[in-house]
């Protein structure tokens, strides 16, 4: 809860700062959100690191194989990413960008989740 506090007093201190400074220099507005989101992803990726290890002993403790929980972690990420990256593409007021950005992170999370699917697949071939 701590550090959920922190990140939106961070957070809407760099909004209030962008738009202060927007009015001035729109593009050091731009460079002063991306500097608030970098702090506040290593926050959160701070907050995530003990997931990691929980997430191996899990998978060991269900028997599952790294090819199953690989892709679903992976495809967390592009995510992520994306939503991320569309967002800072419209804050710079390049829309249609982000459109791309949104597209293309569909069919890269669609390409990671194959060995899932193959995954699935051959289990339920191996049930009939």
């Amino acid at each position: 809860m701590d550090d959920m506090v922190k990140v939106a007093a961070l957070a809407i201190t760099a909004a209030l700062c962008a738009c202060v400074v927007k009015k001035q220099v729109r593009e050091l507005g731009l460079v002063l959100a991306l500097a608030a989101g970098a702090l506040i992803l290593g926050m959160a990726f701070r907050a995530l690191s003990g997931l990691g290890m929980l997430l191996d002993s899990l998978s060991g403790l269900a028997g599952l194989s790294p090819a199953v929980l690989s892709p679903v972690l992976k495809t967390v990420g592009i995510s992520i990413l994306t939503k991320i990256t569309a967002e800072l593409c419209r804050d710079a007021g390049e829309g249609g960008i982000a459109s791309f950005v949104e597209t293309a992170g569909a069919a890269m999370a669609l390409c990671v989740s194959v060995p899932l699917l193959r995954s699935v697949l051959d289990t339920l071939s191996g049930l009939f």
